[in-house]
């Protein structure tokens, strides 16, 4: 992911991490969407992308894409009573 969406992800990364800073999302690229987590690394955040999606989008190394992420809400507990 570039900086400037990477800074705005890691403004909400504690209310939807479910742990090691993964964040769950739901990623479109093209035509294909699937569910997968962001993982950071080095103040960015990685997106996985599967064999199945670079070959249904007919993706190559070093291509640019544009992609839309949907970020999952994790579920909280409920409140002590």
């Amino acid at each position: 992911m570039p900086e400037t969406e990477s800074r705005e992800i890691s403004d909400v990364a504690s209310l939807v991490t479910y742990g090691w800073g993964a964040i769950p999302v739901t990623v479109r690229i093209g035509e294909t969407a699937w569910t997968t987590s962001l993982f950071p690394r080095n103040g960015r955040y990685l997106v996985p992308l599967k064999d199945a999606v670079r070959k249904a989008e007919d993706l190559a190394l070093g291509d640019t894409v544009d992609v839309e992420l949907i970020i999952q809400l994790r579920e909280l507990p409920p409140p002590d009573r």
